[in-house]
């Protein structure tokens, strides 16, 4: 009878290895860990020789290493996905950053709100006019003034909070760009160098 091995002890492959780096990139990608935390934890997972040798890089990020082991064998977790983090305890703290939330979710309910009215307004005029053959279908879309305004009115949202919900979604996308590219360029270093010591 066979000894089922010790899980800390379990060797990790080189694609069990790149999966840890790449659920390090996301988190990283992400904004939970800064610049040099990311190279020092990847640099940790880069090199590590065991399965335990994971839980310290992984330490604190939502979601754990993202390897399980089972049955003397380890199985590759899926990345968890944005809502699962959130729910982890990334709330924001203080007074600036509890306004920023407030304004990012009304902005996001109002695009919701947009897309829903446009699409509305699209389908009605689409019947009236194809089916219906109503020669007056275009005036459904003066009607957008109106219909795009009721939600921002009833959630207040200026057109100064609209600016300033596009400008943080901007920045928001560069700067994750920019952690993307630093995380693959990061990774692919790890990468030749792990095939030159080979």
């Amino acid at each position: 009878m066979t000894a089922t091995p010790d899980p800390d002890g379990l060797l990790l492959s080189d694609g069990e290895r790149m999966h840890a780096l790449d659920a390090l990139g996301k988190h990283f990608a992400d904004g939970r860990l800064d610049s040099a935390e990311f190279y020092d934890r990847s640099g940790a997972v880069a090199t590590a020789r065991t399965f335990a040798a994971l839980a310290e890089p992984f330490r604190g990020l939502p979601g754990g290493v993202p390897l399980i082991e089972a049955g003397g064998q380890l199985s590759r977790v899926p990345f968890a996905d944005e809502a699962a983090a959130q729910s982890g305890g990334d709330a924001p703290t203080g007074t600036a950053a509890a306004e920023l939330a407030a304004l990012r979710s009304r902005g996001e309910t109002i695009e919701s709100f947009d897309w829903i009215i446009v699409g509305t307004t699209l389908i009605t005029f689409l019947v009236l006019q194809v089916i219906i053959g109503w020669d007056y279908a275009w005036i459904v879309w003066p009607s957008l003034i109106i219909t795009l305004s009721v939600p921002r009115m009833i959630l207040r949202f200026t057109d100064s909070d609209e600016k300033v919900y596009e400008d943080l979604k901007k920045s928001e996308v560069e700067a994750r760009k920019k952690r993307l590219a630093q995380a693959d360029k990061r990774i692919r270093e790890l990468d030749r160098g792990r095939s030159t010591d080979s």
